[in-house]
């Protein structure tokens, strides 16, 4: 069986770097202290779920975090203010979010996010595309990469999408690895990979909460 991934989307947070560490570390404790409530569980757990935590480009390093929420598509330039693929690569970083809804809302093109899946598949990284909609996934690019459906009424509204609508929609993603994201809570979380068939989540707001994120991961895990 694959493994779950349990995705963490901090967005724009925390605030300070401080804060950061302190979210990041209690997840961190959190997970090995998961692990260690039944030894023999261990293994399991090991095998079954990766975590992955998104903060902010700027906390990247000090986190040492494994995932980014976004990149550009060329690997060095006069592009300020850009980040490239070799950059995240080169800190540790193994995922990319990339056309995550609120980007698009503020521009960003079908066009610059496949340019942008191929940049991050061709130095060694997982993209992770998030799509609201089927005709979203892209029909040219080569190599393997990670579907997030997230149905834009439910990110961030508290509204998440039932568990036969995005079961539906899993389905016609063929034989892709997808995630669910948009309002993922503790009680719901086990729903989409029980009874909906998604092989992992992407969490936005209830990762910002420690307790709550572990809830999840715990709950979907063991």
């Amino acid at each position: 069986m694959k493994k779950l991934l349990i995705v963490a989307n901090w967005k724009m947070n925390p605030e300070r770097l401080t804060q950061a560490k302190l979210l990041f570390n209690s997840v961190k404790q959190g997970i090995k202290k998961i692990r260690n409530t039944r030894p023999n569980r261990n293994q399991r757990f090991s095998n079954r779920v990766e975590v992955v935590i998104c903060p902010p480009f700027v906390y990247l390093s000090a986190l040492k975090a494994n995932g980014a929420q976004d990149c550009f598509w060329e690997n060095k330039g006069a592009y300020t203010g850009e980040i490239s693929p070799l950059m995240l690569k080169d800190i540790g970083v193994k995922y990319v979010l990339i056309g995550h809804s609120e980007r698009r809302a503020r521009g960003e093109t079908f066009e610059m996010i496949n340019k942008k899946i191929k940049a991050v598949l061709k130095v060694g990284l997982k993209p992770i595309l998030c799509i609201d909609k089927l005709s979203q996934i892209p029909k040219d690019i080569q190599g393997n990469y990670i579907l997030a459906y997230e149905p834009v009424f439910a990110i961030g509204t508290g509204k998440p999408c039932s568990v036969e609508r995005s079961k539906k929609m899993r389905k016609n993603a063929d034989n892709n690895f997808v995630l669910y994201g948009g309002s993922v809570n503790s009680q719901n979380a086990k729903d989409y990979i029980e009874k909906a068939g998604f092989q992992g989540l992407l969490i936005g707001g209830a990762s910002l909460n420690s307790k709550e994120f572990l809830r999840i991961i715990k709950n979907v895990a063991i």
